[in-house]
């Protein structure tokens, strides 16, 4: 069922909508090979090190933009996230345009208490901008946008590049 922003787009609008609704997997090769990189992107930004977080994420995403065939782009991890009535800005995604590279920003801090946003919001974040990057460049749509398909994407690729959680060993109350 389409978003209710359906209705208000042209023709042509939704038709790339039903396209990218229709596609709710991105397989990615050797995801598996990737969980060091994406554990070294969690500790850094555990660390707090935008300087570390933004080396982790853009080595992160060359290698996911390598496997798949697409161009590269540039990654920005910024301090606190923008804040307005409205809310705050958590990612962005800003497409190649005169000979410039597409380019991913992610806020790493919360806007009211400036504190480091937890792995997992942050790394769907920078799947979420991703993703926009791979409907321009892999699926080869004019436009991005966000569709039950394309939450769907997101999700695949998080479960393809996250690490299984390790099992807890014990009781609740620290037993065997």
């Amino acid at each position: 069922m389409p978003f209710a922003y359906y209705q208000r787009l042209t023709p042509r609008q939704r038709q790339i909508y039903r396209e990218s609704d229709a596609v709710a997997a991105i397989p990615l090769p050797r995801g598996r090979e990737l969980h060091d990189q994406v554990g070294l992107l969690r500790e850094a930004l555990e660390s707090g090190d935008r300087l570390r977080t933004q080396f982790a994420a853009d080595r992160l995403l060359a290698a996911i933009a390598g496997r798949l065939g697409v161009p590269p782009l540039k990654t920005q991890i910024l301090e606190v996230r923008p804040a307005k009535e409205w809310g705050e800005l958590h990612g962005l995604y800003t497409t190649a345009h005169a000979g410039r590279t597409a380019t991913v920003q992610v806020w790493m801090r919360t806007a009211q208490r400036r504190q480091v946003v937890r792995f997992r919001t942050f790394f769907r974040t920078l799947l979420h901008e991703l993703c926009h990057h791979l409907d321009y460049e892999l699926f080869r749509w004019p436009d991005s946008f966000h569709t039950e398909g394309f939450y769907q994407r997101e999700t695949s690729l998080l479960k393809q590049l996250l690490p299984p959680e390790p099992l807890a060993t014990g009781s609740a109350e620290g037993g065997p």
